[in-house]
């Protein structure tokens, strides 16, 4: 049954099992280039980046449909332009409505921090106006001394998603990222008690470096991530720590506020963060963060001084 008919009854809602089980797709994307004129590419099977520039104009919401990943994972690789060099990787998507993120959902990063563990998912938001490269620097904002990092698996939603029950929700993801959750923790509980103030400074948001399709990560609950802080090792831990799980996060946040392609979920972090160490150790500039998640990527970020 050719593609172009399933994408119509998926459309319809007719068939929407089958349709989607035709229409998965296995396709890892980015974005190249300078900031502010990235271009769309994808990675070949030797993890070249790969031109798609003749295919769509960008990454952006509409491209994260079944229908828009499917007809991307159809293109042979090879017929695309190698992009050549060591080009400046973005945040893999364009279009992003909201941030939102997690707190406290991973067990042993709750104990480290002192906090009861929630008993529903601990929800706030980061400015979109935060989100920058995967290897862009992290500047430290000013007036701000107790800069922290945690590293989060990201979930990016590819179908609006309202009311939605956990059995539902990998039809409503479209795939998957690598988030760097910088915090300034002085704003974050000195400044009038808002999460919001202390995660959404300029450069406080890095995604990526890839945005990795749903169907090529047969278990997001079992994957490593980890974070170093200039070659020390700092957090290491696995998806199977979460309080709430991917299916229960977008499907509790569903119930409160209508998910749109291209929001982005950031998951929580584990235990190892500066400020749960004793004495805390915050991140100064000319520190270096690396930080990844297994089959997802790595970053890698060097601290600026204030600008």
């Amino acid at each position: 049954m050719p593609r172009r008919f399933i994408a119509r009854l998926a459309t319809a809602g007719i068939f929407s099992l089958i349709a989607n089980t035709l229409l998965a797709a296995e396709v890892t994307l980015v974005r190249y280039g300078p900031a502010g004129a990235e271009k769309p590419g994808l990675i070949d099977d030797e993890g070249r980046v790969r031109d798609l520039s003749s295919h769509i104009d960008d990454i952006t919401p509409e491209t994260l449909s079944d229908a828009g990943m499917a007809a991307l994972g159809d293109i042979d690789a090879d017929d695309l332009p190698l992009v050549q060099g060591d080009p400046r990787l973005g945040v893999p998507l364009t279009g992003i409505g909201k941030i939102i993120a997690i707190g406290f959902n991973y067990v042993n990063h709750a104990a480290e921090m002192e906090v009861t563990l929630p008993t529903e998912p601990l929800t706030f938001m980061k400015a979109t106006s935060a989100l920058t490269g995967p290897f862009d620097d992290v500047i430290q904002p000013r007036n701000g001394d107790k800069l922290d990092y945690e590293v989060e698996l990201v979930v990016v939603i590819g179908r609006r998603a309202q009311y939605i029950s956990e059995d539902e929700v990998f039809d409503y993801i479209a795939g998957y990222s690598v988030g760097h959750d910088v915090s300034e923790r002085a704003f974050q509980r000195e400044r009038g008690g808002q999460f919001t103030k202390g995660k959404s400074a300029d450069t406080f948001a890095p995604l990526g470096p890839y945005l990795i399709s749903r169907d090529q990560i047969d278990d997001v609950q079992n994957l490593s991530i980890w974070s170093e802080v200039n070659g020390e090792m700092r957090q290491q831990g696995s998806t199977a720590d979460m309080v709430f799980g991917v299916k229960e996060i977008v499907s509790h946040l569903s119930q409160f506020m209508t998910l749109y392609p291209g929001d982005v979920i950031y998951t929580g972090t584990p235990a190892g963060v500066g400020d749960g160490m004793d004495p805390p150790s915050y991140l100064t500039p000319g520190d270096v963060v690396r930080l990844g998640i297994e089959n997802l990527g790595e970053q890698r970020q060097t601290i600026a001084p204030p600008r």
